[in-house]
């Protein structure tokens, strides 16, 4: 198994203890997935004293501490999620961003939510490049480089690039509903912001020659979960977007995460995940698209009709967010939070049975909960299925679920064989 990627977990004393049963970074092949990082002091094992500026120092503190343990920099970073708990601290925060990011920036998501872990203003998480990989005793080419992309036909931010490729993916700074002509917010309801949302998407990857339907996941974010049947209406006619994707179904995986508020007072905001074919210099450039993307589904688990279980591209494999539904009755189950996330996680963990992968494989756990104090609760059911600890992790608190659900949980998976090239 010498030459497979291996999970890589790793934890360091300079920069605070997880919280929960996590690690602080699980690097697989060309990717460190990095827990959402906490304004907690090293020192204390609290939360820092001062308002957001102080607390958004300590989570950037905290990301750069973790990157020094492994050998890697901020300019490492490909991805930096924010969440907030008031939208009008964003521009503090952002005043700190700078800081951390004078020259390169990465591309970003920034998104208010009901509630945050211990009390928090504000939780940062990163995405960071592994040019090395993660074949044990094999590393591979360090040089592998970030390729960076803004087209004027997209708008465009001094904080963040619209998109940032790193071996065989495209990260994509997340879109609001803004006219690339204007600067503003286009006019009309949900719908409007919506298709322009998914525009301003397909703008970005007409400009790296990257049709839509490369898309692997697809992230949600809405300030009215009420929108979301109007949002599909939309999305429907965005996905599948050519033909042959429409004759094979396919739909990327995707989670709907409702946001207390959005930026520019949004009512929408739509990020998406990328294959990239051929993947950046100096591996071998391959034939374009020539890796497949693999999509799943398994009657074991809840199914959707916008959205694919799971979608594999190269070394990841991406599962839509799991609802504590029941895939036989299709209706969430009874109980209370910790029956609703043992079905979330059993939900997971058929999805993987299905693609002959395990809960192992797991490398980054992203929870929403309907209260934040179902913490404690959740972690309980939640260590039966990881109980080393091992992926890193987000939680946050929402104001409210598909479904009217307590949870919902989606998760990133390695997967050690790849995706072949096309025969």
């Amino acid at each position: 198994m010498s030459g497979y990627n291996a999970v890589l977990a790793r934890n360091t004393e300079n920069a605070p203890k997880s919280i929960g049963p996590y690690s602080q970074t699980v690097a697989f092949s060309h990717y460190n997935n990095l827990s959402a990082q906490l304004p907690i002091e090293l020192r204390t094992g609290k939360l820092i004293a001062g308002g957001i500026k102080a607390q958004a120092e300590q989570c950037f503190n905290n990301i750069k501490a973790i990157l020094d343990s492994i050998n890697h920099a901020m300019s490492d970073v490909v991805k930096i999620t924010v969440f907030v708990k008031n939208i009008k601290d964003v521009d503090v925060v952002d005043l700190v961003y700078k800081s951390f990011f004078p020259a390169y920036v990465p591309t970003r998501t920034v998104v208010a939510v009901d509630a945050l872990p211990m009390g928090a203003l504000v939780q940062i998480e990163a995405l960071v490049s592994n040019g090395e990989g993660t074949i044990p005793n094999a590393p591979q080419a360090g040089d592998l480089i970030k390729l960076t992309n803004n087209t004027q036909s997209a708008p465009i931010s001094a904080l963040s690039t619209q998109t940032v490729a790193f071996s065989h993916y495209n990260n994509l700074s997340a879109q609001l509903p803004i006219d690339p002509k204007t600067g503003r917010l286009v006019t009309g309801g949900v719908k409007e912001q919506a298709a322009q949302c998914l525009k301003n998407i397909k703008a970005i990857l007409a400009s790296i020659d990257v049709p839509v339907d490369d898309i692997v996941k697809v992230n949600l974010f809405l300030k009215n979960l009420a929108d979301i049947e109007a949002v599909n209406e939309v999305y429907s006619t965005f996905f599948p977007d050519s033909a042959i994707a429409r004759a094979a179904a396919y739909l990327p995986a995707r989670a709907v995460i409702a946001a207390s508020a959005l930026p520019m007072d949004a009512l929408v905001q739509i990020e998406a995940v990328v294959s990239h074919g051929d993947g950046t210099p100096p591996q071998a450039v391959e034939d374009r698209h020539g890796l497949i993307i693999k999509a799943n589904n398994t009657a074991n688990a809840p199914r959707c009709a916008l959205s694919t279980q799971t979608v594999a591209f190269s070394h990841y494999n991406h599962l839509s967010a799991q609802l504590p539904v029941d895939p036989k009755t299709g209706e969430v189950v009874a109980g209370g939070v910790s029956a609703q996330a043992k079905q979330c996680l059993a939900n997971i963990k058929a999805i993987l049975t299905s693609i002959n992968h395990a809960m192992d494989d797991v490398v980054k756990v992203n929870i929403s909960l309907g209260n934040i104090a179902d913490i404690a609760a959740v972690d309980e059911v939640y260590t039966t299925f990881f109980p080393a600890g091992i992926p890193a992790r987000r939680t946050i608190g929402v104001s409210a679920l598909c479904k009217g659900a307590l949870i919902a949980i989606d998760v990133v998976v390695a997967n050690a064989e790849g995706t072949p090239p096309q025969a």
